[in-house]
């Protein structure tokens, strides 16, 4: 491994067990057995290094639901969703300290220009892929540009973003799959009648 994935591979660890907020630029030379300047050197800076782990664990994210969520061809699309939320919450408790990573950096967004345009590039990919997903579960040659995928897709993200702040808040409060799956009904015959 060369020091840029071994600086990914600490920093990644260090989110896991420290959390965002809380990693210094020594703890990553430390933890990858590099040097300061290799941080500069690849990522730019700390939060370059902690920003660059935060957008592979999004897009992990993003293409494990996917995956989920399209596994069965002739599963009905208010199903797929259904899927991915409940994989969703089952594997929130095992992502918990990523995730208040996540939400710690999600914090600092507003301070670090740098920081908001990679959630905001990150947001487009996501929502660009899931409305792709959308509009392969309808197979009825609606195109991923369609607005009503876009619409789709955004409020699908909505829903996992705030799923997954509740659940941290109130793990055992937070809204079941099958709770979602009625807004989800609801939502879809308004978006796609006949669909």
């Amino acid at each position: 491994m060369g020091h840029r994935e071994e600086l990914l591979a600490a920093a990644r660890r260090l989110l896991e067990e420290k959390g965002y907020a809380h990693i210094t630029a020594r703890d990553l030379v430390a933890a990858s057995d590099t040097n300061l300047h290799s941080i500069g050197y690849h990522f730019g800076s700390k939060a370059g290094l902690l920003n660059a782990v935060i957008g592979e664990v999004f897009e992990e994210w993003t293409d494990k639901l996917a995956s989920i969520a399209m596994a069965e061809p002739a599963v009905p699309p208010i199903e797929r969703g259904r899927r991915a939320w409940a994989a969703m919450l089952d594997s929130l408790p095992a992502s918990r300290a990523l995730l208040l990573s996540y939400v710690e950096a999600l914090a600092q967004a507003e301070r670090t220009e740098s920081l908001r345009e990679q959630f905001a590039e990150q947001y487009r990919r996501c929502r660009a892929k899931v409305a792709e997903l959308v509009a392969r579960s309808l197979a009825d040659g609606t195109t991923a540009d369609d607005p009503r995928c876009q619409a789709v897709a955004s409020f699908v993200i909505a829903i996992c973003d705030g799923l997954a702040v509740q659940w941290l808040l109130d793990p055992d409060g937070a809204p079941t799959s099958e709770q979602l799956t009625a807004g989800l009904e609801a939502m879809w015959a308004a978006s796609f009648p006949g669909a």
